[in-house]
């Protein structure tokens, strides 16, 4: 009997112990500088959460290489996140997250839920947030084509993998002029009656995105702030190494923070498709977060009739 409750009382001072256990407060690129040390710690980040398709990463614009981070909810809530060759779409799993034999709980607050229905709601999505889960690195790369890379979780084995246990805190999508989408739109190949399609390699990368807003914030091509249709025109005349006067007739699409520009050259048989976007996460790194510049985030060369 004694033995009994100096076992109990054992796992109830070691359960004490894991519930008063403080998250190390990293930077998203710390951790994808050097992951190894932080494998299995409790951290809190704060950073860009994007959710999708085949997506439910975590992001910072200051480091966009690899390793990714995948991420997946603690606790019985699944976050649904539809991938190979990971589980289904279910919402809930019968046991609590389970992860090299170490029980993940979740912190199943009205915050959580907030910004559960907020990714779920508009499926696609980016949110600015801070975060506290167990890490997993993964295992290391050893391959010649990414060596050193770390992987195992998430899409294809992707990524090193966040498991969240608190949304600490989130920014709300309460903005009608930014776009607030993940990934970039794509033509609509059975309408242009094509069956290939080939990616422009000169979109801006994202150190080009900032020096973009932070040239316009200082006076050069201050356009980008109000012309979307400027910026396509721009692209396409530098890209497709044609004369602007020569490009008529460019179709518009819009959305929310978004347009999508279409051109076919006459007399040629190729469509060209520009996706361009005035992105939520670059208003965290403007001067004035209400001027936020339109990026060339997406561009295509599609074939014709």
């Amino acid at each position: 009997m004694c033995r009994c409750f100096y076992a109990f009382a054992f796992l109830l001072m070691v359960s004490a112990f894991a519930s008063c256990e403080e998250p190390e407060k990293i930077t998203v690129c710390k951790l994808k500088n050097d992951p190894a040390p932080y494998n299995h710690k409790l951290v809190e980040m704060e950073g860009f959460l994007s959710h999708g398709f085949e997506d439910f990463t975590l992001s910072d614009p200051n480091c966009p290489y690899s390793p990714e981070i995948w991420l997946e909810y603690g606790g019985k809530v699944a976050s649904g996140t539809v991938y190979c060759c990971g589980p289904s779409n279910a919402r809930t799993r019968q046991e609590q997250l389970m992860i090299d034999a170490i029980s993940i709980p979740l912190v199943d607050d009205e915050q959580f839920l907030q910004f559960d229905k907020l990714i779920h709601d508009q499926a696609d999505t980016v949110v600015h947030a801070t975060i506290r889960g167990r890490f997993f690195a993964g295992e290391r790369s050893k391959g010649k084509d990414q060596p050193g890379n770390w992987g195992g979780y998430g899409h294809m084995g992707c990524c090193s993998l966040l498991a969240i246990e608190q949304v600490v805190s989130f920014d709300p999508h309460h903005r009608s002029d930014l776009d607030y989408r993940a990934s970039p739109d794509q033509p609509d190949l059975a309408r242009l009656k094509c069956g290939t399609l080939e990616d422009i390699e000169s979109v801006p990368s994202v150190r080009a995105t900032f020096d973009i807003q932070h040239n316009a914030e200082a006076g050069i091509g201050a356009s980008v702030f109000d012309d979307p249709r400027r910026v396509a025109l721009d692209f396409l005349a530098q890209n497709v190494r044609v004369d602007e006067s020569t490009i008529k007739g460019i179709g518009e699409k819009s959305s929310q923070g978004r347009r999508v520009y279409e051109w076919r050259p006459t007399g040629k048989s190729e469509t060209y498709v520009v996706v361009v976007s005035r992105p939520y996460w670059l208003s965290f790194y403007a001067e004035n977060e209400g001027r936020v510049a339109w990026i060339v985030i997406a561009a295509y060369r599609a074939c014709g009739d």
